[in-house]
């Protein structure tokens, strides 16, 4: 007997219509129609609402045959799928921001004059590089990139806010007057808590994940 079998079995054992087991789950009918024919696999969340509304325990719905072996592997591989789409979406927002950086920086030497330079650095260091730093903080505690450890990018978002003044501002100062100066360190400290309140917003409203199998 196939997963979908096992299914349809256990919720016609439990006396319920697919339109009451889909009412039930949250989805829609057809969706319970497609699992029960193996048209579709239910993710594995929707499997063990299924387990508790039919009774019926998760040892019977899932083992013993190569149906269910086959539901297992496409769980893993839809698991691995995800993983790969998480790890895509962390490269390209780390991308963007630092493009973002760059391309900052970038303007600032190449297009912009002494006479200007200043108004622009103060434009870059606090409005574009603040929110720039503090919406990819909050995408990255919304969508728990990183786990536990995402907290760590705090100070790395803080020293790129420091070698953001120090590229721009600090340096075209040194190059003015001929002489070199330290990076202002207290900068790093701006930077990280511009981060950690994004993204301590971000991980207060995490994203809801989406219902798969539908």
């Amino acid at each position: 007997m196939d997963i979908g079998a096992k299914l349809k079995s256990a919720r016609v054992q439990a006396e319920m219509t697919q339109e009451q087991a889909a009412e039930a789950l949250g989805v829609s009918r057809q969706t319970v129609s497609n699992w029960e024919t193996a048209k579709t696999y239910p993710d594995i969340v929707s499997v063990v609402k299924m387990s508790d509304l039919y009774g019926v325990s998760l040892d019977r719905l899932l083992k013993g045959d190569q149906a269910a072996t086959d539901y297992l592997h496409y769980l893993g591989e839809s698991t691995d799928a995800v993983s790969s789409r998480r790890r895509q979406s962390f490269v390209t927002l780390v991308l963007v921001y630092l493009g973002i950086w760059a391309f900052s920086l970038i303007v600032f030497w190449f297009f912009t004059s002494g006479s200007d330079a200043m108004g622009y650095s103060l434009m870059f260091l606090w409005v574009l590089l603040p929110v720039t730093t503090f919406v990819t903080a909050l995408l990255i505690g919304r969508n728990g990139y990183g786990g536990r450890r995402k907290w760590l990018a705090c100070p790395a978002f803080g020293v790129m806010y420091m070698l953001a003044d120090y590229a721009t501002f600090s340096a075209a100062n040194m190059a003015a007057f001929g002489k070199f100066n330290l990076p202002e360190w207290g900068m790093i400290l701006s930077g990280a808590l511009v981060a950690l309140v994004g993204m301590a917003t971000g991980h207060s409203y995490p994203r809801r994940p989406d219902g798969g199998g539908q």
